[in-house]
């Protein structure tokens, strides 16, 4: 019979054999892991954001793009499962590209993976702002207030995370709860009591708003573009490996497990809403931005309203706070290798076995990026900020695996999750996947601009991260930060 400390002992005996001691608390079970990976990604963050984004683009046959992006994400995270088995580390992406390409290559990822996630963060807060302002004050914020109440939310998010990881868990857990009322449980009610419309509207749509070129085809690609952002988040699981017991197997689970109840759960949650808001043209036109919540009252009466925007604000919270965790410990697991600038601080960790500082940094540099929603019409232009980064770093960490298994290079260990001889086809459709929804993120569209945008605006996305990338590679050419790693030995405070 296996003893109680067999698998804590065995979690720490692995990674020491990959460089590092254990200083962060594994307190986490699969569950745990899961419940971070599902608070992270949100079936209410990621339909609520994006639902009136698709439709004004191509109508409510939209709804399409949800199980065809599910389907190609689950790609990527099967490739992301399979490495998180390898390399259960904190850092996840940067401590898979060092073993599979190198120092420099990792030094980029990782770089360019914090710019993602703080990007993610800044969208996350400030799309919740709103849900925030609306529960305590009764009507949509303005753009000064919205701002305010997601840097209040990245406040809260920081306190819960400064207290370590078991209070962590709690918050997470709420989150799920007010995952499953306000996705699954509305969601079937929706479609089974309160249609308003027959499933034939699904599939003949209603003309969308014209795309750049006036085609529906336009429009289709710019709802996947906006769609991929509700599947963003399933690596959260890689970056609390250190923390988790049994990390090899557990990790993997988790993370396949929370993408998977997360797209079914989103796909349940946007063809219900489809179907039972009676104001379709409204939702097509962009009149109304948030079709949900009328939905649910029209359906549920007037005095549903407070309670429901309740539980959403508690899903938005949870998300913030699992976001921030594992941006700090990236940030955490780059620091130790000491390539970040104040690497002495950034690695250190508290009483409660939290990287304090790394936190703090993390929230600091997010809050800078709410000025973007001073202009109440930039949702879109958050939302590809929010994704268009994380999609270069699957291609980047994709790319990898995909030539270190052709080169022979890599190749999974046996005993823990692998794709086996399915990895080479898995590996090279989720790279040609992220290649085209790489270039469709980033792609210049009007659509997702504030109305009467510069063209500075229209191009955003390609221009901030074409500049912190340029700049990325300038620091690394010039400061040699990979050169300062201190692995393959172990790393001890």
């Amino acid at each position: 019979m296996t003893s109680s400390l067999s698998r804590p002992n065995a979690d720490e005996n692995l990674l020491h054999s990959q460089g590092y001691a254990q200083e962060l608390h594994r307190g986490l079970s699969l569950w745990s892991s899961f419940s971070v990976g599902f608070a992270t990604v949100s079936p209410v963050v990621g339909i609520y954001s994006v639902m009136s984004l698709g439709a004004m683009s191509a109508g409510p046959s939209w709804v399409w793009i949800v199980p065809l992006c599910l389907a190609l994400q689950l790609l990527v995270a099967l490739v992301y499962a399979e490495l998180a088995s390898q390399y259960p580390l904190a850092g996840g992406c940067y401590q898979w590209v060092k073993r599979l390409a190198g120092d420099r290559w990792a030094w980029f990822t990782g770089f360019m993976y914090l710019a993602s996630a703080l990007a993610s963060l800044t969208t996350v807060a400030y799309l919740g702002g709103s849900w925030l302002w609306l529960f305590f004050i009764g009507e949509p914020p303005s753009a000064n207030a919205q701002v305010f109440c997601g840097a209040v939310l990245l406040l809260l998010g920081l306190g819960v995370n400064l207290f370590g990881i078991n209070p962590l868990k709690y918050f997470v857990n709420a989150g799920i709860v007010a995952e499953a009322i306000a996705s699954i449980g509305i969601g079937v009610l929706l479609l089974l009591f309160f249609r308003n419309h027959s499933l034939s509207l699904l599939f003949e749509g209603v003309p969308a708003t014209p795309g750049a070129d006036g085609s529906y085809f336009s429009g289709f690609l710019t709802a996947m573009a906006v769609g991929g952002w509700a599947f963003l988040g399933f690596d959260a699981c890689s970056q609390v490996s250190e923390e988790t017991a049994d990390a090899r197997t557990s990790t993997p689970r988790a993370i396949l497990r929370s993408m998977i109840l997360v797209g079914l759960t989103v796909m349940l949650t946007a063809f219900a809403v489809t179907l039972s808001y009676a104001n379709t043209a409204g939702m097509v036109s962009g009149q109304i931005i948030d079709p949900v919540t009328p939905a649910v009252v029209d359906a549920f009466g007037a005095w549903s309203e407070r309670p429901f925007v309740g539980i959403v604000l508690v899903a938005f919270i949870a998300c913030v706070v699992s976001v921030q965790t594992y941006i700090g410990r990236a940030v955490f697991g780059m620091a130790r290798d000491s390539i970040l600038p104040a690497s002495a601080l950034l690695r250190q960790v508290d009483k409660r076995k939290v990287p304090f500082a790394a936190m703090v940094f993390s929230t600091l540099f997010a809050s800078f990026g709410l000025a973007l929603g001073l202009n109440a019409t930039a949702v879109g232009t958050l939302i590809a900020f929010g994704s268009g980064g994380f999609f270069v770093v699957f291609l980047i960490v994709v790319t990898c695996a995909l030539l270190a298994r052709l080169s022979g290079k890599w190749k999974a260990e046996p005993g823990v999750f692998s794709l086996g001889r399915w990895g080479v086809p898995i590996n090279l459709a989720a790279f040609f996947w992220l290649v085209f929804e790489s270039i469709n993120v980033a792609w210049p569209r009007e659509s997702l601009a504030p109305p009467g945008a510069s063209w500075f605006q229209v191009w955003a996305v390609i221009l901030v991260f074409s500049i912190l990338a340029v700049l990325g590679l300038i620091y690394m050419v010039y400061a040699k930060p990979y050169q300062r790693t201190v692995s393959p030995h172990l790393h001890v405070q």
